[in-house]
């Protein structure tokens, strides 16, 4: 048996996370249940694509994803499960959920929940929360052993999965380039699309100062020079660094502040930032 782990914009004010996992357990009472976050802001898909991509290798192989942004539920989007080449499963609407993990991770295999054999008994005449009817019943089936990867449904061409639209990092002479794809949402930093691996490229030690610019459809918003630190207790309280984050991605910092609010600069694929040696 393998973990079942729920995410989604639910928020824990009512019901429906709880119903969730009373549909898991009614699959099989033994099942180990834990949470992701469902504190995704409202039909933000990106904010879930990231967040799972921020824990998904932390857990073991075979391990069980349910996660449910879906704003748009009752159309024609898909309901899938995917598998990913670190071995792991991810039970979702594919409206683009996916594009961390793909770009991360890679994915190997998608399949269409067949809703005939994977649905929640009485809940057919329901549109509205395939969070538990569907994406649960299947994700704890999957996660108990009740059914397969390969009897979840037909397989999908990968070409096919929904992404949301992002531009890889990349390098230009001296400068690597990137967007901000998330804040760490309870210190404000911001968390960059930038491999530490490219940022080495440039040859800037620890210590160095770093020209930041950030760019917000197309212009130029906020610009700065901070110091490449190890971590925040390297400078003062109150200045501003860049580090490397918990993904060996590059982020960007005020000690002890919020950089998000101080700067008013928001995250996903419009936010585009650049570094490079500072002159």
């Amino acid at each position: 048996m393998s973990s079942l782990v729920l995410q989604s914009d639910f928020g824990l004010d009512d019901g429906a996370v709880s119903a969730m996992y009373g549909v898991a357990v009614g699959v099989d009472p033994a099942l180990r249940i834990h949470d992701v976050t469902h504190n995704i802001p409202p039909y933000d898909i990106w904010e879930g694509s990231y967040r799972l991509a921020q824990v998904l290798t932390y857990w073991p192989e075979g391990t069980v994803f349910v996660s449910v942004v879906d704003p748009g539920v009752g159309t024609e989007r898909l309901s899938i499960v995917a598998r990913t080449s670190t071995g792991h499963y991810v039970v979702t609407p594919d409206n683009g959920t996916l594009t961390h993990l793909e770009a991360i991770f890679g994915i190997d295999e998608i399949r269409e929940i067949d809703e005939t054999r994977n649905r929640r008994p009485g809940s057919e005449e329901s549109y509205t929360f395939h969070g538990r009817d569907i994406y649960a019943f299947t994700g704890a089936r999957l996660a108990s052993g009740a059914t397969s990867f390969e009897a979840v449904g037909p397989s999908v061409d990968r070409a096919a999965l929904v992404r949301l639209p992002a531009n890889p990092p990349e390098r230009e002479g001296d400068q690597v380039r990137g967007i901000i794809d998330t804040h760490d949402v309870r210190y404000g930093s911001l968390w960059t699309s930038i491999p530490r691996t490219l940022f080495r490229e440039l040859g800037i030690a620890h210590g160095d100062r770093v020209t930041v610019r950030i760019h917000h459809h197309g212009s130029v918003v906020h610009a700065a020079q901070l110091t490449y630190a190890h971590s925040f207790a390297a400078v003062e309280v109150g200045e501003s660094l860049l580090y490397v984050n918990s993904l060996d991605r590059m982020a960007i910092a005020i000690n002890r502040g919020h950089y998000a609010h101080a700067f008013s600069l928001g995250s996903g694929s419009s936010w585009r930032v650049t570094l490079e040696a500072a002159r």
